[in-house]
């Protein structure tokens, strides 16, 4: 990443996690002497309905502050909205992506369904790792574990060390330490092609 901005674009729907994951890895690297821009698309979203984050991190200061239209990452924690044109999980995209997906189906089968050539395609069942660790299926904080298996924009215990400094006061012991083996657990269980 030397030099260089990395560009998420997170797809969700409402009262998974996404805003939190992207403006949480937002601060997250701040940690580490990056900079770290995080935010959420709203509209007239419920939970359910479909929303995007995004995040940017960079080594230098980051001058542009608007919405990801080319992202270097796709990060989709409903894999539902792969099949919603309206929901844009591929718009702007092309074969240097890579996409990050929350299911139990192979980097295949959602390679075929998103039809970009070329395209990196990973999947780990964030979900099913969440209900694991957590008791509750948000499954942003797996997917950031996920992440970093695929990008070293901080490692997993720099990561970690966040997430109990951002978050600790405010989720109970027990739900910091459930996030922390999601973390782990996605970073080692995501799948490549």
């Amino acid at each position: 990443m030397a030099g260089q901005m990395v560009e998420i674009r997170w797809h969700a729907r409402g009262g998974q996690g996404a805003k939190t994951a992207a403006m949480f890895l937002a601060e997250a690297v701040l940690e580490k002497g990056k900079y770290g821009q995080g935010f959420p698309e709203y509209g007239p979203e419920r939970r359910g309905a479909p929303m995007r984050g995004y995040t940017r991190i960079a080594a230098e200061p980051i001058r542009r502050h608007c919405m990801i239209e080319r992202p270097g990452i796709v990060i989709v924690l409903d894999p539902t909205l792969l099949d919603s044109p309206a929901a844009g999980v591929i718009a702007g995209t092309d074969s240097n992506t890579v996409f990050i997906v929350n299911t139990t189906e192979t980097p295949a089968s959602i390679g075929a369904k998103i039809g970009i050539k070329g395209a990196d395609v990973y999947t780990v069942d964030a979900t099913g790792i969440a209900l694991d660790a957590i008791g509750r299926p948000i499954p942003n904080m797996p997917m950031i574990g996920a992440l970093l298996a695929v990008d070293e924009l901080m490692t997993v215990d720099e990561l970690k060390s966040a997430l109990v400094g951002l978050l600790g006061s405010k989720f109970s012991q027990a739900v910091i330490e459930g996030n922390l083996a999601a973390v782990e657990r996605a970073n080692k269980e995501l799948v490549s092609a």
